[in-house]
């Protein structure tokens, strides 16, 4: 293991810049690709703090594929369209038939069509899962990540490559020495189920609509124009195919896997090898079990022939490979019966009914319960009490009510509220339904249902990383009732803490001293924690860690949040437009992250009874974080002094610098960037490759440019600096 404390590198930050970027780059392999992390987060994030310092000082020495653009990016006006190296095909689909004598007959005929075409009995094929994602295809030239694309016709895509960064298992910048000078690699972006019932339960709890499967969110991310977004949702990748290469030859299917773990790509898994029919319909079979132990959605098989020279010789058709075939597996539905509505209480106050299922085995696992998200769904659904649903799990993981087969005879539309008349079940309080959601909400910050929750946000990583204090810590202390709030931890003992019993009445589990201590150490280090991680901790519906960095730029402390005009201001002015049009909001330049919706959250629990005990409680222990981005309002330049002003640019090909580092430049100087270009486009700057955008600029008779050129119209020298008036 790198000794990450006892390196000396050599002095100039462009030596330590390139031992950061490797070290964090050997780490994410180690966490991502081989699951034997070597440091803690603590040092980890260490690492990264110093890179993005770093770089931020000298951003000479930027590099698109350093770990922390991770993060993403700025947002993209549009989508770039690629031209694939080679055309992305689809493959033909053969279908698992619910009621044929044979369900699997054209499965059947598929691989009967490889032993005529190939004229032998035994063909020797490869079994996968087909994944349910989004088919991308990397592109790696002398082993860094040049662009990555979507699949689109088939021979152009959209440039999902700022997109493609921020998800932690696709490599930038390939492992070992013996690299290939181009590989393109073809596979699907997708999301784990976990990752995915995670994500939609916090929409749940947040009040958003929920994603119907992980193939619409994953598909819903990558179509994000703001990396930023893509970066905060949990995308991962596998490979399962080859596109363009240059490099040693690749005989098999079996050398490509080969190459694939060599150069720590995620592959598709498990793979199993067929080399007659009987034994084919016995592996995809096998797999049809197999595949609901699999942390991804799959709907099928996709069977894959072998040997290379095989394949060239079945050769392709307009649209598909002769020599593939996605077998669809049919999807497993079961009728029961709903015995009962139950409603649940989340962390941030919104009740989420529960469908009370007659126990069903579907899918390999017995379901009893089933989230029925909110009102709006029963009600499009006419979910009722009593009644014969059809159900099924959602990307094969999350159990959802399909439709209603049957009503019980007298029985009436659900309603939510009547159902708990028109109060939180948890704690009696007020409930509501806020313009423009769909979901009810318990507006008591006090309620006790949201306390265990609240409680484990508080002390999460990114929050104020109290160490120890898990969701069965926060349990213990509710049930036992030690807190009933977050900020009752700071009155917490040694002593109090220790014997909390993590088990059962019968089987009794002791905190113990060593992890009390733990969580008494965090609590005394979260009082110096600044602001931002504050706010965040709190759980205020509708901030999440960019607004509260965003609120922790606009104010120096709780004392000036909880009195702030600016949040006022945003909840009194409800224009879309209000942040760039009001003068009483201008100068603080305010993010997109922090508008009316959430300015009306923040208002809100400051004037609730939790909010004032928030800021008695920070008094009594003498707590008073403090902002470590305060900068109200940023630098003012008058960009119409500036020579570019009035000018309008359009950006193509290639470029000496990443495309958003060049559209900032231009925007710093005055000039505007377009995504397309039309007759007001002032210049088209164009790289290398410019395409479809030089042949259209021409014809309009707007001015092509280079670097060097925009250089010049900007007042810079061929080096960059400032010309100096005579």
């Amino acid at each position: 293991m790198d000794d990450l404390f006892s390196f000396h590198p050599t002095p100039g930050p462009e030596n330590r810049i390139r031992e950061l970027r490797r070290l964090l780059q050997h780490h994410n392999d180690l966490y991502y690709q081989q699951a034997q992390p070597e440091i803690s987060d603590a040092e980890y994030d260490t690492l990264f703090r110093e890179l993005e310092e770093l770089e931020a000082k000298h951003p000479e020495f930027h590099d698109a594929n350093s770990p922390t653009q991770r993060v993403g990016g700025k947002p993209l006006d549009s989508f770039q369209q690629v031209t694939h190296l080679m055309p992305m095909l689809s493959i033909d689909d053969v279908f698992e038939l619910k009621d044929a004598p044979v369900p699997e007959q054209e499965l059947i005929a598929f691989y009967q069509r490889l032993q005529k075409n190939l004229s032998r009995d035994n063909v020797a094929v490869t079994i996968e899962p087909k994944i349910d994602g989004v088919a991308v295809t990397l592109v790696y030239r002398n082993g860094t990540l040049d662009y990555a694309a979507t699949r689109g016709d088939g021979t152009t895509g959209d440039d999902v490559t700022q997109n493609v960064r921020t998800i932690r298992t696709i490599p930038l910048v390939l492992a070992g020495n013996d690299v290939p000078d181009l590989l393109e690699v073809r596979g699907e972006i997708f999301m784990p189920n976990a990752a995915f019932a995670a994500m939609n339960e916090e929409r749940d709890e947040a009040g958003l609509p929920t994603f119907a499967n992980p193939r619409n969110a994953t598909a819903g991310t990558l179509k994000q124009l703001d990396p930023k977004v893509v970066a905060q949702r949990p995308l991962a990748f596998l490979a399962h195919g080859l596109g363009a290469y240059e490099g040693p030859a690749l005989r098999s299917e079996a050398d490509f896997h080969q190459l694939l773990d060599q150069l720590r790509i995620p592959r598709n898994q498990p793979i199993f090898h067929a080399d007659s029919l009987a034994n084919t319909l016995a592996a995809v079979a096998r797999l049809n079990v197999s595949r609901h132990d699999l942390d991804h959605a799959t709907d099928g098989a996709v069977i894959k022939v072998l040997d290379r020279a095989d394949r060239e010789a079945l050769g392709f058709t307009s649209r598909a490979p002769r020599w593939a075939a996605a077998y669809k597996f049919l999807p497993e539905q079961k009728e029961t019966t709903l015995l009962a509505i139950t409603i649940q209480v989340g962390r941030t106050g919104v009740l989420t009914p529960v469908a009370e299922l007659e126990p069903v085995l579907v899918s390999g696992t017995t379901v009893s319960r089933a989230t029925l998200h909110n009102q709006e769904e029963i009600s499009k659904k006419d979910i009722r009490i009593g009644s014969t649903v059809l159900i099924e799990k959602a990307g094969e993981i999350i159990p959802a009510v399909v439709k209603v087969i049957r009503q019980p005879d007298g029985s009436v539309p659900f309603s939510l509220f009547d159902h708990v008349g028109g109060a939180c079940p948890s704690c009696g309080g007020a409930i509501s339904q806020e313009d423009g959601f769909v979901a009810w909400r318990c507006t008591n910050f006090q309620c006790p249902a949201q306390a265990v929750t609240r409680i484990r946000h508080f002390a999460s990583r990114k929050a104020l990383d109290i160490s120890s204090l898990g969701e069965s810590v926060a349990e213990a202390l509710v049930r036992d009732h030690l807190c009933r709030s977050p900020l009752d931890l700071f009155d917490l003992t040694l002593e109090q803490l220790a014997p909390l019993n993590l088990g059962t009445e019968e089987e009794p589990r002791r905190f113990g001293e060593k992890n009390a201590q733990k969580i008494i150490d965090g609590l005394a280090e979260a009082r110096r924690k600044p602001l931002k991680r504050w706010i965040f901790a709190l759980g205020i519906r509708q901030i999440g860690e960019s607004a509260a960095k965003e609120l922790s730029r606009l104010h120096k402390n709780f004392a000036e949040l909880a009195q702030s005009e600016i949040l006022a201001e945003l909840c009194r002015d409800t224009r879309a437009d209000a942040k760039k049009k009001n003068p009483l909001l201008l100068p603080y330049a305010i993010s997109g992250d922090v508008a009316t919706v959430a300015a009306q959250s923040m208002v809100a629990y400051f004037r609730s009874a939790a909010g004032e005990k928030l800021l008695e409680s920070l008094r009594e222990h003498g707590v008073d974080p403090q902002s470590d981005n305060y900068q109200p309002k940023p630098a003012e330049i008058d960009l119409s002094q500036q020579p570019l002003a009035g000018k309008t640019f359009v950006i193509t090909g290639t470029l000496s610098a990443p495309r958003d580092e060049i559209k900032q430049w231009i925007e710093s100087k005055g000039g505007k960037v377009s995504g397309s270009v039309s007759a007001n486009t002032s210049y088209l700057l164009c790289g290398e490759a410019g395409g479809s955008k030089r042949d259209k600029a021409e014809a309009l008779g707007v001015k092509i440019i280079d670097e060097t050129e925009l250089r010049q119209l900007a007042g810079t020298d061929s080096s960059g600096s400032e010309k100096t008036p005579d």
